[in-house]
């Protein structure tokens, strides 16, 4: 394993209040309210993201809603979503979808574009009348919405938050701080500590500006937080929401157990596979033991907060995990062993299956650490075909393998698999019986993403994740759909498969195509390794601008990228829901945001 519209860290939102009464039925009847209200959300230069949304705030029910509005000469759409958008000139209309137009009293629906230019919307229309109710002082309009806030510095209980400044006309005198929606403070800066919380509890915080007239713009996006400590599981739903923890990643990338508190993403995951272990000489082992089980962490950097001494039986990672169970005892750990660099020794392990699992057991029970992991996880890539190196252990030999580790650790123990997504006729998932040992597996890890890459220097471009074929893929049945169906059709409950997520993208230089299917001279340039890029950096370096098959792309330059965003995983864990599967899954962690926007996107997706 290696590892709909763009995202952009501490962007600047430009929010437009525009209110209304719009008549929506006959003279004899009573005019039903609502309001349309748009928000530019995300702007990365060469492009902005905009949202509308509109609210029936009367009561009775709108059956159908029409948003019209003029951009000036050099702004247009260029994609959008949850509406159908056309438009005649400078002018713009949007019409609800067959399933979104209906909207009952106090009901909102919202729909999204991807446009050009640096214009703002005006002469807004919903249903025919006006969209602005007017402002409470006549020349005076109330200021937009500060930005989503941020939260930082969490501890048992405080937590700081920050977010982008509110306009207005007039100028902004103050902001509200709003906790669980209500007011815990007001403050004229564009940051607040809140205090005095509870440790091990959720809180949700919004903020909303006012102006010199003391008039309230709408409240802005709400961000969750957990507080550390306490005992209390959050509420984490019946899906599996897993994240890869890689052990390497203390070194070069700074990345350790830690950063799951400080980016609040140990409160929104159910499990975490501790990658990777060893496979050599037909056995499991540990393969850094520094970083395992020996790296020192001082109290700034440890979980627990307490400085780890020379003497202590266990330090390191190992530790690490150990007291994030304790501060989020609901999170269970497993041990992935394998790997696209570690699959060649999984071979000379089926041949002697029960030694193997044996051998595994004795690693994950080591007395030392025996509390840390609730079970293992196999990523063999790949059975009876071809990955780093080219396997012939047969179609059997990974159902064989599977029952064994079921028969060594037993009904208490999680044992899991990651495996390939490859749903083309006669590929990889045909090469092995998946279906006959997924009755001994609690899931399987589905790799849905490395489709296409750099690894191909020539091109095409293509999403390296599609989540469903698209008129122009390189290669049919490469595609996540595909492989979830092939999977299913040999007999794999649909609980037991996890969608897979890559938390980065792969890219092309040489590219003068913006769409995808243009050719290339190389793989573009990454922080690590050529291709590849972490997603944190991607958002900012090269801002999405288009999707295709349910991910993003991006064409920066000569450079072509494709990785996901907040919105295509929004749209791949619906997918993912509407099949009935099991969660979701991402490689890996240390790829998302120092807030975590990632993960909140697969948990909110999922929840």
């Amino acid at each position: 394993m290696r590892f709909r519209h763009r995202a952009v860290a501490g962007f600047a939102t430009l929010l437009l209040p525009l209110a209304g009464l719009v008549g929506l039925a006959t003279p004899a009847q009573a005019a039903t309210s609502a309001t349309a209200t748009y928000a530019k959300t995300q702007d990365w230069g060469s492009g902005f993201e905009g949202k509308w949304t509109v609210k029936n705030t009367g009561t009775t029910t709108i059956s159908s809603w029409t948003v019209a509005w003029d951009f000036p000469s050099g702004t247009s759409v260029t994609s959008a979503w949850d509406a159908d958008v056309t438009s005649s000139g400078t002018r713009w209309t949007a019409k609800n979808k067959s399933w979104n137009g209906t909207l009952a009293p106090g009901a909102s629906v919202t729909f999204g574009f991807n446009g050009t230019g640096s214009g703002s919307p005006a002469n807004c229309k919903l249903n025919g009348g006006s969209c602005d109710g007017g402002s409470t002082e006549p020349g005076d309009s109330a200021p937009s919405a500060p930005g989503t806030p941020t939260a930082s510095g969490v501890t048992d209980t405080s937590v700081k938050l920050t977010w982008s400044a509110a306009t207005d006309d007039k100028g902004v005198k103050n902001y509200d701080v709003l906790r669980d929606g209500t007011k815990v403070a007001t403050v004229t800066t564009t940051s607040y500590t809140d205090t005095g919380l509870t440790k091990g509890t959720d809180y949700s915080y919004s903020v909303q500006a006012r102006d010199t007239a003391d008039q309230t713009g709408p409240v802005s996006g709400a961000v969750r937080v957990r507080t550390t400590g306490g005992t209390t599981e959050p509420p984490t739903g019946d899906k599996v929401k897993l994240g890869y923890f890689t052990e390497w990643g203390v070194y070069g990338r700074n990345y350790h157990v830690k950063n799951l508190v400080t980016s609040g993403s140990a409160s929104k995951i159910t499990h975490i596979n501790y990658a990777f272990g060893n496979v050599k000489n037909g056995q499991c082992t540990v393969d850094d033991t520094y970083a395992a089980y020996d790296k020192a962490y001082t109290a700034d950097q440890s979980v627990s907060g307490t400085a780890d001494t020379w003497d202590q039986p266990l330090r390191g990672n190992f530790n690490q995990l150990r007291q994030l169970k304790a501060k989020y005892p609901h999170i269970k750990v497993l041990y992935s062993f394998g790997g696209w660099t570690y699959s060649g020794g999984f071979g000379q392990a089926a041949q002697n299956a029960a030694a193997f699992a044996k051998s595994c057991k004795a690693v994950v029970e080591d007395p030392r650490w025996a509390d840390v992991f609730d079970g293992i996880d196999i990523d063999w890539e790949y059975p009876n075909a071809c990955g780093l190196t080219c396997d012939t252990s047969g179609p059997a030999a990974f159902r064989n393998l599977m029952s064994a580790l079921r028969t060594e650790f037993g009904p208490n123990y999680l044992v899991t698999a990651a495996i390939t997504a490859d749903g083309s006729s006669g590929g990889k998932i045909d090469a092995a019986d998946y279906g006959g040992a997924a009755q001994y597996l609690d899931w399987y890890n589905v790799m849905t993403y490395d489709y296409f890459g750099a690894f191909d220097k020539d091109g095409p471009t293509a999403p390296h994740s599609p989540l469903t074929s698209y008129p122009g893929i390189p290669q049919a049945g490469f595609n996540s759909a595909d492989a979830i169906a092939k999977l299913k059709a040999k007999g794999v409950p649909s609980a037991k498969l996890l969608l897979g997520i890559g938390f980065y993208g792969r890219g092309w230089t040489g590219v003068t195509q913006s769409a995808p299917g243009g050719s290339a001279t190389g793989a573009a340039p990454g922080t690590y390794e050529a291709g590849i890029e972490d997603y944190k950096v991607l958002k900012n370096s090269c801002p999405a601008n288009g999707t295709v098959a349910g991910t993003a792309y991006a064409h920066c330059g000569s450079n072509w990228w494709s990785y996901d965003t907040p919105a295509t995983i929004a749209g791949k864990m619906t997918w993912a829901k509407n099949q009935g599967l099991g969660g979701a899954f991402f490689w890996e962690f240390s790829g998302d945001t120092g807030n975590g926007e990632l993960v909140t996107a697969i948990d909110n997706g999922l929840s």
